[in-house]
């Protein structure tokens, strides 16, 4: 190899690495050192907030099976007069989409605005260049935008991630929770795998602009969400390559929703749902970069001050020495404090069930009851109970991801009948489930048997414990 070769080569290969090193650097450097609230934020807010009793009177109802969501989705859109919002993580083609699109489509003919918010990220990845969104975003009152969509000349737009899961029809109903928008969360299909999730669907039975209303509350922040300069349209133009797929859709839109081919089964939503005394709305700040957390700090401060019962269901726990401090002051506080989470042999997330593999023993150390999910499949719900009289449900993972880095939402519900409701679908999944002692065993039980990982996934959840500690901040 003649000597001018080797130089030029040399140089393409350092020019690699230094593009890969700016990438990687650029990419979780801005991530590392995880913020606490200010004491501006902190003397800004009170727990007394959670237990206010409203004049406005919402309702509210626990949506379970991911059948029932489906079906509440297109019974919400039928609902809408005058605007729909659909808020989504990560939204993929596929036979619930089809009929969430035809739906969507429907109600934009007869004059209803629609906004689609996606995150970027994915949005990229599983909606990009497909001609099912241009033939939804193309209708003149469809609008879709990504959130923070990733560029490689600035790197750490790759986290800072849109975790928002919610809807808005009007100002009269609301559903909030941790479900994307496809078929692992959404419908029952033969042969599709499943996902175990969970959601609040809140109605506003006068239909008003009201303040305390947990509906107004949840637009104002969408309102600032969409507003925002990382969120671009997308979709409202097709490529010319495109045309004839996208007007197949179109027909297959309609073919969908007026021939018989959905399903919509009308809620009741006076019957469906149970009286709440008020729901506050929580939520991390909204920009791209590394957050204050805002929703840890006000779902810890709320747990720390608990009367006699804590339970929190996550799919995971990944937590910080902040968080590690925090749970131990509530498991002190509230002896018999509970965690819920996925046992590592049934959990869907790999990275985070890597890290409670390596860490388990100091989520124990917490003194919290550490109760591990044995379930037919994965469990991706994210819930909270305080004593009998206080409730959250949506987005938000107990994990560092969840609390330092993606904008989350989580409704905090004051209402002892709605607490007893989801009390009791949560208990379902504690049946299911066996405590984790701190030698590492487990508790008996007759009817739960421990499911146990193959020797090779043990082996490499082995290698991958470990690999990823210095990167966990962004589990």
């Amino acid at each position: 190899m003649g000597k001018s070769i080797k130089t030029w080569l040399l140089r393409f290969l350092f020019i690699i690495g230094a593009v890969l090193f700016y990438e990687i650097v650029g990419a979780l450097v801005p991530f590392v050192h995880t913020k606490s609230v200010s004491e501006e934020y902190k003397n800004s807010v009170s727990t007394e907030e959670f237990y206010q009793v409203d004049q406005v009177k919402d309702r509210a109802a626990v949506i379970e099976t991911n059948q029932e969501a489906l079906d509440v989705r297109l019974s919400m859109f039928e609902e809408a007069k005058e605007s729909i919002v659909l808020s989504t993580f990560d939204m993929r083609e596929g036979e619930c989409t089809k009929e969430i699109l035809a739906s969507l489509v429907q109600a934009a003919d007869r004059g209803v605005k629609v906004q689609i918010l996606v995150d970027g990220m994915y949005g990229l990845l599983h909606m990009g260049g497909r001609s099912i969104f241009y033939a939804a975003g193309e209708n003149k009152n469809i609008e879709i935008r990504f959130y923070n969509t990733p560029n490689l000349i600035a790197p750490w737009t790759m986290n800072g991630r849109m975790h928002d899961k919610y809807i808005l029809i009007d100002n009269k109903l609301l559903l909030m929770g941790g479900r994307n928008t496809f078929d692992y969360f959404l419908g029952e299909y033969p042969n599709q795998s499943t996902g175990y999730d969970r959601e609040v669907l809140v109605y506003h039975k006068s239909g008003k602009k009201e303040e305390q209303s947990a509906v107004t509350q949840v637009r104002k922040y969408f309102n600032g969400v969409w507003d925002r300069s990382e969120c671009k349209t997308v979709f409202d133009k097709t490529p010319k390559w495109k045309e004839k797929d996208v007007i197949k859709w179109k027909e297959q839109f309609t073919a969908i929703y007026k021939n018989g081919k959905m399903d919509i089964v009308k809620w009741d939503y006076e019957k469906g749902t149970v009286p709440i005394e008020h729901a506050s709305f929580v939520s991390n700040p909204t920009h791209i970069y590394s957050k204050e957390p805002y929703v840890w700090y006000r779902l810890s401060a709320l747990m720390k001050q608990a009367k006699g019962k804590v339970l929190i269901q996550s799919p995971y726990a990944v937590f910080s020495q902040e968080m590690y401090d925090g749970m131990k002051e509530i498991a002190q506080n509230v002896p018999g404090s509970v965690l819920l989470i996925n046992s590592v042999a049934v959990g869907d997330n790999f990275v985070a069930s890597s890290d409670y593999i390596h860490n388990w023993e100091k989520v124990c150390d917490t003194n919290l009851v550490v109760k591990e999910y044995f379930g037919s499949w994965s469990s991706h719900g994210k819930s909270l109970l305080v004593d009998d009289d206080i409730s959250a449900v949506g987005s938000y993972n107990f994990d560092m991801r969840s609390t330092y880095v993606d904008t989350e939402t989580m409704l905090v519900i004051h209402g002892r009948e709605f607490n007893k409701k989801l009390s009791k679908k949560i208990s379902v999944m504690e049946k299911a489930s066996l405590t984790r002692k701190k030698d590492g065993s487990y508790e008996k039980k007759d009817d739960v048997k421990k499911r146990e990982i193959s020797d090779n996934k043990r082996k490499l959840f082995w290698f991958t414990s470990r690999l990823i500690q210095p990167f966990r901040y962004l589990a």
